[in-house]
């Protein structure tokens, strides 16, 4: 694909902000990452914000979600807590991996932003050549980046993109994860997935984790990463408090 767009492409003007929200560590009660979730400064959401995103100015969107997103958490001094900043990226957005990775390189040098500490995550519901998404990933390996597919199971790419490329991490999608509890066949995916997961060294994340049962249900599969909002949801340039839920059942067996 020819980098046409970095040269051609109209800028994104709607202005944005990020919301974050980790991806903990359960076992230990750290946060492994921040997620950053596009956000209008309106106050709109990420739908209102996708809604103006074109063919034109969709280059412009991914450069400045990623400076926004990296500019942001070098201020909130998320390196310093030991976390990792998790972008989503758009890789019909990437013409060439190495070309239109300058900008974000440059928002790190910039603003002292640690690159091993950068997860470029995509998701599965964007149609994508898979060649292309591949010379992505292995471009970002190479550059020292972390790698994730997002919303796993629900999209595109699946066992096929695995069998080519294992990234470091993959997040199960959340529709997976409902009722977990309850759901025999959830179930029953969602505990041979992790172990096809493990087998191939990827870490996998289970997000969308909304209840107690939930959260107890993955705990017993041994899962360690887990995001949703029963340990925390998004804050707008804020790193939210975890509510843990461990912490949160030993208070109510003391009281």
């Amino acid at each position: 694909m020819s980098c046409v767009a970095c040269r051609d492409g109209v800028d994104f003007e709607q202005p944005i902000t990020m919301a974050f929200q980790p991806i903990v560590d359960v076992k230990t009660e750290t946060v492994f990452a921040y997620e950053a979730l596009v956000r209008g400064r309106d106050g709109s959401g990420a739908g209102a914000v996708l809604a103006q995103v074109s063919t034109e100015n969709r280059y412009g969107f991914d450069q400045l979600c990623r400076t926004t997103a990296i500019e942001m958490a070098a201020h909130l001094e998320m390196a310093q807590a030991g976390a990792n900043l998790s972008i989503n990226f758009l890789p019909n957005a990437v013409y060439e991996p190495r070309a239109c990775i300058r900008v974000t390189l440059a928002a790190a040098m910039r603003t002292g932003f640690p690159l091993n500490r950068i997860i470029f995550e995509f998701t599965e519901d964007e149609a994508v050549d898979a060649d292309h998404l591949l010379n992505i990933l292995r471009a970002y390996r190479a550059m020292g980046f972390k790698t994730a597919i997002d919303d796993f199971g629900a999209g595109y790419a699946g066992l096929g993109l695995l069998s080519r490329f294992q990234p470091d991490i993959v997040k199960l999608d959340m529709a997976l994860i409902r009722g977990i509890d309850t759901d025999k066949v959830r179930f029953t995916i969602v505990r041979n997935t992790l172990n096809m997961l493990r087998d191939l060294g990827i870490e996998p994340v289970c997000e969308g984790v909304e209840t107690l049962a939930e959260y107890e249900t993955l705990r017993d599969l041994d899962v360690s990463l887990m995001q949703g909002y029963l340990l925390a949801k998004p804050e707008i340039a804020a790193l939210p408090v975890v509510s843990w839920p461990g912490q949160r059942q030993a208070m109510a067996l003391s009281a």
